[in-house]
């Protein structure tokens, strides 16, 4: 994934150069930074036909594995929850962006809960309460990400700027749609799937955020973010499941912009 990244960043380079050489029109930006997130509660239906399996666990709680409290330069970069921005604004005096919005989130269901499970278990009703845990051979991964990719129009505003214009201030505001990339790892009672990546469903995102920009090149983004994901056809043992929740997020992001930076 990294390398996919940075192939892209470079070519976001090349290309802004070119349109710096023609005209000082747009801007290019690209950011990197990392994220925390809180979920609400929700369901996790699971459906396995050839088990005699189709029930529904309620209102599991959620969590993220932030992964930079251990440490972000003792890891790979990708290895924490990360997030990426690759931005063009088309038009300077509204301050009208077009946005490719990542972030690699993680959702674990929080170990050694006591879930209420409603359905069908092995071709009978059942409705009672189970012990949701790893040491029973019961757990629920999208450590590898969550992951919300959001196709974004943004919209800046200028708050306020040095009297050199060395610093400048904005207030930002986005909201995108787009598909979840989850990467799926997850075991019901003793029967674990094959994990992996996966086109999992999609989402809806809505992020405000503040911008200080220094000598018109290099910025850093602080970013209050709303989401909502539904994920479906999530691989199980001989079977799918099924989930939505919403998140909300704080990123912190270190970027740099490139071309036309003049505002009328």
């Amino acid at each position: 994934m990294q390398r996919v990244i940075f192939s892209i960043v470079l070519v976001l380079t090349v290309f802004s150069v070119t349109a710096q050489e023609k005209k000082k029109k747009g801007e290019f930006y690209f950011s990197w930074g990392y994220n925390k997130e809180w979920y609400t509660r929700s369901n996790v239906s699971v459906n396995q036909p050839g088990l005699g399996n189709n029930y529904t666990l309620k209102n599991v709680i959620g969590h993220d594995h932030i992964g930079w409290d251990e440490g972000i330069f003792s890891i790979p970069l990708s290895i924490p929850q990360y997030n990426y921005r690759l931005g063009y604004f088309f038009n300077q005096q509204k301050g009208l962006a077009f946005e490719i919005n990542f972030d690699h989130t993680k959702f674990i269901i929080q170990d050694g809960q006591t879930i209420r499970m409603v359905g069908t278990y092995n071709g009978r009703g059942v409705d009672s309460s189970v012990l949701f845990s790893k040491a029973t051979g019961s757990y629920y991964y999208l450590n590898n990400g969550a992951n919300f990719l959001l196709f974004n129009i943004v919209k800046r505003w200028n708050w306020a700027e040095s009297k050199n214009k060395k610093i400048k201030l904005d207030v930002l505001a986005k909201a995108g749609i787009g598909p979840v990339i989850p990467h799926v790892e997850n075991s019901f009672f003793g029967q674990a799937n094959k994990d992996g990546f996966q086109l999992g469903g999609w989402n809806v995102g809505v992020e405000g955020a503040v911008k200080a920009t220094f000598f018109q090149t290099v910025f850093l983004e602080f970013s209050n973010k709303v989401d909502y994901a539904r994920y479906s056809g999530l691989k199980v043992y001989e079977g799918k499941a099924h989930q939505a929740f919403g998140c909300y997020e704080m990123i912190l992001s270190l970027g740099f912009t490139f071309g036309g930076r003049e505002r009328k």
